[in-house]
């Protein structure tokens, strides 16, 4: 096998990314204290053709040199919004029917391996921050909390990993969903 070069790779401009139909997923970063971190979720979120991305409370927000250096400029074609309160956001998506979800370990949560997706829905996934996880309060407002599924010692993942774990499971399961219909 051969690598691929990165002009084989079919990279889309930041037009056409900006043209492109998007997956019907958002991603809410709950007072997420790492740059790093927040980068990393926009570099993820560029990946999957994430809709938006929402930085609420602490979450600091581009232009930053270090969440431009995980970013690799996808501050420039992922959508974004700062909000400062995370329940504003969940309340303005609810209104438009989009489906809240935070990530998090807690009782009743349904294991990632056995989430679902609803067919012509759009998620909304709440990633919390690095110490306190999503806040009770939007666990509280979520319709639904997913568990990442873990076998070892730790029982934590850290932000961007998570987010890049859920993003390309639920992305999956989405595209799956689209195929049969």
């Amino acid at each position: 096998m051969r690598k691929l070069k990165n002009s084989e790779l079919g990279r889309l401009s930041i037009n056409a990314f900006k043209n492109a139909k998007k997956t019907p997923i958002i991603v809410i970063l709950d007072n997420i204290r790492s740059l790093n971190n927040i980068g990393s979720v926009f570099r993820t979120s560029d990946a999957f053709l994430i809709e938006k991305i929402y930085l609420c409370g602490i979450t600091a927000k581009p232009p930053h040199k270090d969440i431009h250096k995980t970013a690799l400029g996808s501050t420039e074609t992922v959508s974004w919004e700062y909000a400062e309160n995370t329940l504003d956001v969940i309340e303005k998506l609810k209104a438009q029917q989009v489906k809240i979800c935070s990530i998090e370990q807690a009782e009743n949560a349904t294991m990632l391996n056995d989430f679902n997706v609803e067919n012509n829905t759009k998620y909304a996934l709440v990633f919390g921050n690095e110490v306190k996880g999503v806040a009770q309060e939007v666990v509280n407002a979520s319709d639904k909390v997913i568990e990442i599924p873990q076998f070892g010692t730790k029982h934590s993942l850290n932000i961007s990993v998570s987010c890049g774990v859920v993003v390309w499971d639920v992305f999956s399961k989405i595209n799956l969903c689209d195929q049969k219909t």
